[in-house]
């Protein structure tokens, strides 16, 4: 009797063996030597990119023409020194005091004083960009090439916001080399990266390093998105460019941070996606345009996320909107959080201003808000930033002015408590009367310490809420003839009555 074990003839035994044969068979070595090569190739590939190179100079070669070195005078007004005393004639101190006045008097008269920065060709047209700081307030402006050509520049544009100015120079037919902007956006944090400027007035100097960081807020302007670099940067790098491996542009070196006014390593450039726009307006319009919301924004913390019903801590949220400016006018409240604008999501507050900034004067935008427990979506047109500034400043101002009626016969300026005149003296928000905005210091109110700021709640014992009832009040007194007009006026020093005697040249 056969066991199981007999159960396969020969024929099968040879099958059963030759099968794992078989199934262990793979690729042929070909391809197998093909697929190995490959991945030898992506690993080096990989390897070269990220590694440092074993030279800059072809880059830096390639580069170097189309830097700048900029320098500016301007015109600085002499200050006199102190004067001589008054001294008896013949005094022995007069000939001392007047020998040391004029060893240490300081020059009164006008002088020269110069500053020098960086900045970068950006087309064969002429133009160059570099920081608003570098030529703010020149009264002359010379470019100075790689090549020591010395050319005159002309101001096209500034924006103080961003602190980035475009320049234009005479080429007069000489052949420029220009540098183009890269992606900023696409830089990551360890890549190197190349600084070319002309710190402290000594030329054209190449440094490098990496992006230590990105997106730093330095508290400079409203819109501060920095790029963080290790590269040495120093006085006189401001308005220089920060290149890429491929020699784009993807930064503008613009501040450093030094307790010793040296580099330590910690290096700020303005990233090229937020300057790109800014440039373009400015030579195309000599002014950069930014977009106006006209809302008051803050944090959203996790008390306050969770307290309106959000899952996350993100997005703006609304703490005041101004009065006819476009959030108001498309419906957007106090206490609403700005989740996106314009299809772009808003990750905390303070991206939300460069946002609108970017966006087109006159866009419809949609913005959707966290409201009420639920989304919300509204569509805003946006105003101008620099006519929305202006247009809240004029508020303010009438608000100062606004309502103002002068009492003569007090000497005093009064008008009705409004927001503006809460927040320029002080006053609690229940604050009742009349205020006083300006006191004639010759007038009889003045003699009796009356100041700006005080609020008058009586006159005469009769409760006054509008300065016309303090003129009328007052007109009765006078009209009466000889008494005083006995006020009851809330100041620094609390409540008081003051007996003011009418001047009745008035």
């Amino acid at each position: 009797m056969k066991t199981s074990r007999d159960l396969t003839t020969p024929r099968n035994r040879a099958r059963a063996v030759a099968r794992p044969r078989e199934e262990a068979s793979g690729p042929a070595p070909w391809l197998l030597a093909l697929l190995v090569g490959l991945a030898l190739l992506f690993m080096a590939a990989q390897a070269q990119a990220r590694s440092a190179p074993d030279s800059f100079a072809d880059l830096a070669e390639k580069l170097l023409p189309a830097v700048v070195n900029i320098s500016t005078s301007q015109t600085i007004e002499g200050h006199a020194g102190p004067e001589m005393p008054q001294l008896p004639p013949g005094s022995p101190l007069e000939e001392f005091f007047k020998d040391f006045l004029d060893r240490n008097r300081p020059d009164s008269r006008p002088r020269r004083a110069t500053s020098l920065g960086s900045g970068f060709i950006i087309d064969t047209k002429g133009y160059v960009v570099t920081n608003n700081h570098v030529i703010q307030d020149a009264d002359e402006v010379t470019v100075l090439l790689h090549d020591n050509t010395r050319l005159q520049a002309e101001v096209v544009g500034r924006d103080p916001k961003t602190d980035l100015a475009v320049l234009k120079v005479e080429i007069d037919g000489k052949k420029l080399t220009a540098v183009e902007f890269g992606n900023s956006d696409k830089t990551r944090v360890g890549d190197w990266v190349l600084a070319i400027g002309n710190p402290f007035g000594l030329g054209g100097t190449v440094t490098a390093g990496i992006v230590s960081a990105r997106g730093r807020d330095i508290n400079s302007g409203p819109y501060d998105n920095y790029i963080q670099t290790d590269a040495s940067i120093n006085r006189g790098n401001s308005g220089g460019p920060m290149f890429d491996m491929k020699g784009r542009v993807i930064g503008i070196n613009t501040a450093i941070y030094s307790p010793s006014g040296g580099s330590v390593g910690i290096g700020f450039a303005i990233p090229a996606e937020s300057a790109i726009p800014v440039v373009n307006q400015l030579i195309e319009h000599g002014e950069v345009k930014r977009g106006w919301l006209g809302v008051h924004i803050q944090t959203v913390t996790e008390e306050i996320a969770e307290s309106l019903g959000m899952k996350d801590a993100n997005g703006a949220l609304v703490a005041n909107v101004t009065e006819d400016g476009p959030a108001a006018r498309a419906g957007i409240k106090a206490g609403d959080v700005i989740l996106t604008f314009d299809g772009r999501k808003v990750p905390e507050m303070r991206k939300l201003p460069r946002m609108v900034a970017d966006a087109p004067v006159g866009k419809t935008v949609p913005v959707v808000l966290w409201r009420d427990g639920r989304k919300v979506t509204v569509k805003v047109n946006l105003g101008e930033l620099d006519k929305g500034e202006a247009q809240i400043a004029e508020r303010k101002e009438r608000g100062h002015r606004g309502g103002v009626v002068t009492v003569e016969a007090l000497g005093l300026a009064l008008a009705s408590p409004t927001d503006a005149l809460r927040e320029r003296f002080e006053l609690d928000e229940e604050a009742k009367g009349v205020v006083v905005v300006k006191v004639d210091p010759d007038g009889p109110a003045a003699e009796k310490g009356l100041r700006p700021g005080d609020l008058i709640l009586e006159v005469s014992q009769q409760e006054v809420s509008t300065p016309a009832e303090v003129k009328a009040r007052v007109a009765k007194v006078a009209k009466e003839g000889g008494k005083p007009a006995l006020l009851l006026v809330q100041g620094q020093g609390g409540l008081r009555f003051v007996g003011v005697r009418l001047d009745k040249k008035k």
